[in-house]
């Protein structure tokens, strides 16, 4: 909560200072990015150095966003072996710390897909941390506008029916000695807090996904530090290392002391 006020006290302090009707991310100067960037990243880092490195890890983006409120992510890293976790930031947010990984050993982390939200025309940064401690960082511009704030389409009552029921999807055939590839679904709204009821024209409550764990047996798979840019209705692509027979665990709580957790069995490995 500390680091959601603070970011939202930076974003609010920014917009006071620009014109009304013209978008700040959209008019921004490189210099003003990069003074940004680095206000952002010692408030999550301290006084740890980041590295630039577009090798260590691929952001894929569309340069456009069709939906702010869905925007695809990909993120791709090179040497996977020597990740120990990924930060995904999206700069010009009201809370820009959007998600952090930390891989375990049961994880294959190659690649991560998410959906989030972009309330800006903005950087957004990849960082990646290594197993002997070093950051590298990855940037890409995204044009986008109103993510957190657009509306579910629905009442907060329908948005929030299921909420907390998963589904596991498996990628092709389990195969042993290699990676297998999941797709979990989770059903919760994610609310911003600044989405407004259209209803009663108030603000509805931020409630989402702060924490999420997948392991496999008794091994972690990765643990989810989340916050609101995650998109509502969180789809995370991952994968894992199979061994034998097993299932994946998923458990989950909300920022609202909201508990979940499901089993899903891993398909046995075909030969």
């Amino acid at each position: 909560m500390k680091r959601l006020m603070l970011a939202l006290s930076l974003t609010l302090s920014a917009a006071a200072l620009a014109p009304a009707p013209v978008l700040a991310g959209a008019t921004d100067t490189d210099e003003e990015r990069a003074a940004r960037w680095t206000e952002i990243k010692t408030s999550i880092f301290g006084d740890r150095k980041v590295e630039a490195s577009e090798s260590a890890v691929k952001i894929d983006a569309p340069a456009r966003a069709l939906d702010a409120a869905l925007v695809p992510i990909g993120l791709t890293l090179a040497d996977k072996d020597s990740v120990k976790g990924l930060y995904f930031i999206i700069d010009d947010n009201p809370s820009p710390y959007a998600a952090h990984f930390t891989f375990g050993p049961a994880a294959d982390p190659g690649e991560i897909k998410m959906r989030v939200r972009v309330n800006n025309y903005t950087n957004v940064h990849a960082v990646v941390e290594t197993k002997d401690g070093r950051l590298l960082e990855s940037a890409k511009f995204v044009k986008a506008s109103g993510g957190c704030s657009a509306p579910m389409g629905m009442s907060d009552e329908e948005a929030m029916k299921g909420m907390g029921e998963m589904r596991m999807k498996f990628v092709g055939d389990v195969q042993p000695g290699k990676p297998a590839e999941a797709t979990l679904m989770v059903r919760h709204p994610n609310f911003s807090g600044m989405q407004m009821n259209q209803l009663t024209r108030d603000y509805t409550p931020a409630r989402y996904i702060q924490k999420l764990d997948v392991t496999y047996g008794d091994k972690l798979v990765f643990s989810l530090d989340g916050d609101i840019s995650i998109a509502s209705n969180p789809v995370i692509n991952f994968a894992f290392k199979p061994e034998g027979q097993g299932a994946l665990k998923v458990t989950a709580a909300d920022n609202q002391e909201g508990r979940w957790a499901q089993s899903f069995p891993v398909p046995s490995a075909s030969n």
